[in-house]
């Protein structure tokens, strides 16, 4: 209930004053309202009421993960069995740990079913296309690997994993979390 009277009186300005407490929960976030008065919204990856549950999924995988890697040669096929909600948890978890070390529009960050964010300063996207000119995109368990340090940006990428349009391409400066 709290959320929905928070993104009501944000649908009220033309504009989302910085405030702090929103950057974590609901982080509607309205760039500029344009012309015709229409917005567009950002939604974050975790709410603030799940940071510990995706905290604690993270901490979970990373354990498993480093367990498998520590008994496979292969740290390129690392993917835990794990519940599905954990999964999920420590996808959008990390992707809010890798938004907050590098906020900006300028790279959008995939990591289907569970999560998007936007990185890095640099042209945002417009509003004919919402999607920035830098695209990443990643399967669940290449992320995780990467983000818990398992394998590098490097290995991953010469493994065809991870998919990258643009010029910045390149994760691996703010890799692992």
């Amino acid at each position: 209930m709290a959320e929905r009277s928070c993104i009501r009186s944000h649908l009220e300005r033309s504009t989302c004053p910085d405030i702090p407490h929103h950057t974590v929960c609901h982080r509607l976030h309205y760039g500029r309202s344009s012309g015709s008065g229409a917005m567009m919204g950002y939604m974050a990856v975790i709410l603030e009421k799940d940071l510990k549950r995706g905290h604690d999924a993270l901490v979970q995988w990373r354990a498993a993960a480093r367990e498998l890697a520590d008994n496979t040669p292969h740290r390129l096929t690392v993917s835990p069995v794990l519940p599905r909600p954990v999964w999920a948890m420590a996808v959008r978890y990390s992707l809010f740990l890798l938004e907050r070390r590098a906020p900006g529009p300028g790279v959008e960050v995939r990591v289907a079913p569970w999560g998007a964010v936007k990185i890095l300063d640099g042209p945002e996207s417009d509003p004919h296309n919402l999607t920035p000119p830098d695209v990443i995109e990643l399967d669940p368990e290449v992320w995780l690997r990467l983000a818990c340090g398992i394998t590098t940006w490097a290995e991953e990428k010469d493994a065809g994993h991870i998919s990258a349009v643009g010029e910045r391409d390149d994760l691996s400066d703010l890799l692992p979390l």
